[in-house]
């Protein structure tokens, strides 16, 4: 982890439009193509060769009595769905590690994100495909709940949309209109392909399951079965307060880490927002986008780490529709809350009433005047 030599003195880059054909992805840290003052060509054979490799699957179910169709184009406001996820192998249920919401309002032109905590205590509805009847618990059951196929078979896809469902019912939104699962491992790849992302880093840290040279840490012996809280023996990757440059595994082990931190899930929300925000900022520097062969890395390791859902409309659509957005045109939001347990043991995450001031703000398309009244919502590093 190096760290940088004037950190948070660099010189800034000129504000610029420049224009995306996939901004949707930098949101999630995926820069697709950038074209910036007519100093890169546009390469169709780059643009053909991501919309092939994202795969594409149908993430959320139709309405009821209603079938899936593509509205003419894509217009504000809308309200996209990313999951991050731990890549499992058919045989064991996809876990929903990270829940983040991207509001637009109409003219698209800025990106709210808020993040749902997983342990957060909610009523999941019932989910008859995978033969689930409904129950209240953490939200981050919801996924693996909807995605049981039977005789031991799971798919992540059938689970979003069990998962969706929940989300709808806690925030009041109808239907998202674009959803994306996003694994985890392989946003290591892009941060790699990019040649490292940096960050500032805003609490130290310690690594719950790695060693300081990136290797998992060993196992206690009593611990096999995955039945201990804390598994893990042997030295720990640490993360002190600083601006870095960041590998793709310091990253992506950083962003994941909630043991010790004084506000657990709330605390690795914001990092895995700031990580976010830090992605797209990197994919877009002129040391990504004008390297063709960094670019292109980078645009295969994106589609390598997507599963889309653009409700009729590929990813190529919607980075068009929201091409005049950049990293300085996302808020970052934070719900309050705090534990459930009312001095209890611990059994989850509720939100404050005032987070349902937010939802219903969210509904109207009135967020910005929302936290113009109510500035502790906005994430402040």
């Amino acid at each position: 982890m190096a760290k940088s030599e004037k950190p948070g003195k660099a010189k800034p880059e000129p504000k610029r439009r420049s224009p995306l054909w996939a901004r949707l992805c930098a949101i999630l840290g995926c820069v697709l193509m950038v074209l910036s003052g007519g100093a890169i060509i546009t390469s169709q054979a780059l643009v053909a060769r991501y919309a092939g490799a994202v795969k594409q699957e149908t993430l959320f179910e139709a309405p009821e009595g209603e079938e899936k169709e593509p509205v003419s184009d894509i217009k504000g406001p809308v309200n996209i769905l990313l999951v991050g996820i731990d890549p499992r192998d058919e045989n064991s249920a996809p876990l929903s590690d990270s829940i983040i919401v991207v509001h637009i309002p109409a003219g698209l032109r800025q990106a709210y994100l808020f993040s749902i905590p997983r342990d957060l205590r909610v009523e999941i509805p019932p989910f008859p495909q995978a033969g689930f009847q409904g129950s209240t618990e953490r939200i981050n059951a919801a996924m693996s709940y909807g995605s049981r196929l039977g005789n031991g078979k799971f798919d992540a896809a059938q689970g979003f949309a069990l998962l969706a469902k929940t989300v709808g019912k806690l925030t009041g939104i109808k239907k998202f209109d674009a959803g994306a699962i996003i694994n985890f491992h392989g946003f290591k790849d892009i941060v790699d392909a990019m040649g490292g992302v940096t960050m500032t880093i805003d609490q130290d840290v310690k690594s719950e399951h790695l060693k300081p040279n990136g290797k998992p840490r060993d196992r206690r012996p009593e611990c096999a079965d995955h039945s201990c809280e804390h598994p893990y023996i042997g030295p720990q990757a640490e993360y002190k307060k600083g601006t870095y440059h960041l590998e793709g595994w310091q990253a992506l082990d950083y962003v994941r880490q909630r043991y010790g931190l004084p506000r657990v899930d709330y605390d690795r929300q914001r990092h895995q927002q700031q990580f976010i925000k830090a992605m797209a900022e990197q994919a877009l520097s002129k040391d990504v986008v004008t390297n063709p062969l960094k670019l292109d890395q980078v645009l295969r390791a994106a589609g390598d780490a997507l599963i889309f859902d653009g409700n009729g409309h590929s990813v190529v659509d919607w980075g068009l529709a929201l091409r005049n957005l950049r990293s300085d045109d996302m808020a970052l939001v934070k719900l309050p809350g705090g534990a459930a347990n009312g001095g209890g043991p611990y059994i989850g995450e509720a939100l404050e009433p005032a987070a349902n001031d937010f939802f219903a703000a969210l509904r109207d398309d009135s967020v910005a005047a929302f936290l113009v009244d109510n500035p502790s919502f906005l994430q402040k590093f």
